[in-house]
């Protein structure tokens, strides 16, 4: 009876320049391993934004709006009227749409590219700001619409 198992090949050691540099070079692949400037990066799908500025402005964009996008779908109200049926399903469709959007946001961050993290903050940011602002102008105007007696 034999006890040998294949695990595989062993993952190569790091070059001393890979090492020096916090990157790893998987198949001219760069990994950056620590924060970063600038627009040599890849978010999300390979080959983008391909070190062009024009498509990494794009590419913080994208990821801003995401973040914002994560935020408002967060604060999607139950309908009182609903059948509870169809209200639960439109309500864990929505959960899965923030879901992906929020785990697409996690993976550009994972770019480690310093203008990545920085307009996801920000994106969270001002979508919270929409949602608690809309929330506050509600309860203001209900307060300043009911009769004073």
């Amino acid at each position: 009876m034999s006890h040998d198992h294949d695990h595989g090949t062993m993952p190569m050691p790091m070059s001393p320049d890979s090492m020096y540099n916090n990157s790893m070079n998987m198949n001219d692949m760069a990994m950056h391993m620590n924060f970063f400037w600038g627009k040599d990066v890849v978010v999300l799908f390979d080959g983008w934004p391909n070190g062009r500025l024009g498509m990494y402005i794009l590419a913080l964009a994208f990821v801003f709006l995401l973040a914002v996008a994560v935020e408002i779908l967060a604060a999607v109200p139950i309908k009182p009227r609903m059948r509870p049926l169809s209200g639960g399903l439109l309500q864990a469709a929505v959960y899965a749409v923030r879901m992906a959007l929020a785990y697409l946001i996690m993976l550009s961050v994972m770019s480690f590219n310093v203008g990545i993290f920085i307009v996801a903050v920000a994106g969270h940011a001002v979508g919270c700001f929409i949602v608690k602002y809309r929330a506050i102008a509600a309860v203001y105007m209900a307060a300043n619409d009911a009769p004073k007696v």
